[in-house]
């Protein structure tokens, strides 16, 4: 199936959880703003239930820490 991600295509298998998905792009949960078809996420708990579906669109915002 087919999602968007900060406007990319990318092709996933079905089933795949948002939990997953971040593991394979190597992104820390608690580092990220996760929206999943215009609503914002807030309980990263829920990501490891959360089925991504076809056609659904992400944005992910990670946060980066400096000085």
């Amino acid at each position: 199936m087919t999602l968007s991600i900060n406007g990319r295509e990318r092709v996933i298998p079905a089933g795949t959880t948002l939990a997953t998905l971040l593991a394979e792009l190597q992104l820390d949960p608690l580092m990220i703003v996760v929206e999943h078809n215009r609503t914002i996420l807030r309980d990263r708990g829920r990501f490891a239930t959360r089925t991504l579906g076809d056609g659904d669109t992400l944005e992910l915002v990670h946060f980066v820490g400096g000085g």
